[in-house]
């Protein structure tokens, strides 16, 4: 039987950004039953009067957030608004999704589905 043909939708993350890298989600390692993780959507909601800058990467197991990685460098969130980013990305075993802002006043509301 072919792996990764049952997936579960899930929310992956929700959360306050910091001025620093925060992990948000790691995808599960299980020797028995590999798993891996679908990024389809990410929402960052702007709550101040001012713009805010966002910083989002998928860190391969054992690296760091940066540039070689970066989904969003930099990218400006209007004031009192909301960008949204649609698509897909796999994320394998053990890597994860970590993400900050230039201040704060940015949440980041991440979805997709786990496969094993």
């Amino acid at each position: 039987m072919s792996n990764y043909q049952n997936v579960t939708p899930v929310q992956i993350a929700q959360a306050a950004l910091t001025t620093s890298y925060v992990t948000l989600y790691t995808v599960p390692t299980n020797p028995n039953t590999p798993t891996r993780t679908y990024l389809k959507d990410m929402e960052f909601c702007n709550t101040t009067g001012s713009a805010i800058n966002v910083y989002v990467s998928i860190v391969p197991s054992g690296g760091s957030a940066g540039t070689a990685n970066a989904i969003y460098y930099g990218t400006s969130v209007a004031a009192n608004s909301t960008l949204q980013w649609t698509g897909t990305i796999v994320m394998l075993t053990s890597s994860t999704l970590q993400a900050k802002a230039s201040t704060t006043g940015l949440t980041m509301t991440a979805s997709g589905g786990e496969a094993v």
